[in-house]
């Protein structure tokens, strides 16, 4: 029964993440991370199937590994955040919603910045380089 209640809601909540990769009120990340932790307690087959889509790939996967994200993607993944959120607030038709939403993409910002570490830059060698 338990195993069933992870998986179910690892789905939901993969579900919700990926609705929230296109509207930009739900986050992505969080549940994406709960689908995670789901999957791990309850099922190989979920936790291999998610580690290897397109969305855990790209917000998740360098955060579970190092606990930081490099800066480059904090940019793209700013830039996401920048134009569904430039599209609800040109859309919604209430100032104050207007103004919510104007301050949750400041409060975006600030936690991507400033409360996750930027991964060190690994510098890649070249194979054709000699010891």
């Amino acid at each position: 029964m338990k195993k069933k209640l992870l998986i179910a809601t690892g789905l939901l909540s993969f579900l919700l993440g990926a609705i929230g990769a296109i509207l930009p009120i739900l986050p992505t990340t969080p549940f994406l991370l709960l689908s995670g932790y789901c999957f791990a307690r309850s099922s190989e087959k979920f936790d291999a199937w998610l580690k290897q889509t397109k969305l855990y790939q790209f917000y998740v996967a360098d955060y579970v590994k190092t606990r930081s994200i490099p800066r480059a993607k904090k940019w793209k993944i700013l830039l996401n955040i920048y134009v569904l959120m430039g599209l609800s607030i040109w859309i919604a038709p209430i100032f104050a919603v207007k103004v919510m939403l104007t301050l949750l993409t400041i409060a975006q910002t600030l936690f991507l910045f400033f409360k996750i570490p930027d991964s060190p830059h690994v510098k890649k060698s070249n194979e054709n380089e000699t010891l």
